[in-house]
């Protein structure tokens, strides 16, 4: 997580919470660069993870790539905010669709520059979030997750 993101502690809680549902064990990683997601794979590896859940921030999207690559070189189910994570082969993905945002924040702005007030527009919240995968981590998972992850996955 980039711990200068103002979402961090919520979506922190929100981890904690679900996994002392589930009997699970949170470790929370900071970068704010890609340099010190280096670092954090390095504490990934000093911590023994099972697991590796992102956190939503322009800077972890970014690196993705980086991210998903390590995760398989470890053989670490992963699970991304944005369905970006599911194509470029972590196990899954949740959350909003970057699409959806953007050509909302066309329809705001087309809304302004045909004159509306910002002030007295309406704040969307989102409607729906999406899941993704891919078959090849989905086969994977079955030589790679650990016993005790797979009940969380079949929830």
């Amino acid at each position: 997580m980039n711990p200068t993101n103002p979402n961090i502690k919520v979506e922190e809680a929100d981890a904690v919470s679900g996994a002392k549902q589930l009997g699970l064990e949170t470790v929370t990683l900071n970068a704010r660069s890609p340099s010190e997601i280096d670092a954090a794979f390095e504490q990934l590896l000093n911590v023994k993870a099972d697991a590796i859940i992102t956190g939503t921030d322009p800077i972890i999207v970014d690196r993705r790539e980086q991210i998903v690559e390590f995760a398989s070189r470890q053989k670490l189910p992963t699970m991304g905010f944005v369905r970006q994570f599911a194509a470029v082969g972590a196990l899954l993905s949740y959350g909003p669709s970057i699409s959806w945002m953007y050509r909302q924040a066309g329809d705001y702005i087309g809304q302004i520059l045909k004159g509306a007030n910002p002030a007295e527009m309406p704040v969307l919240q989102r409607r729906n979030s999406s899941w993704s995968s891919t078959s090849r981590p989905r086969r994977r998972l079955a030589s790679q997750c650990h016993r005790r992850c797979l009940p969380a996955l079949t929830r």
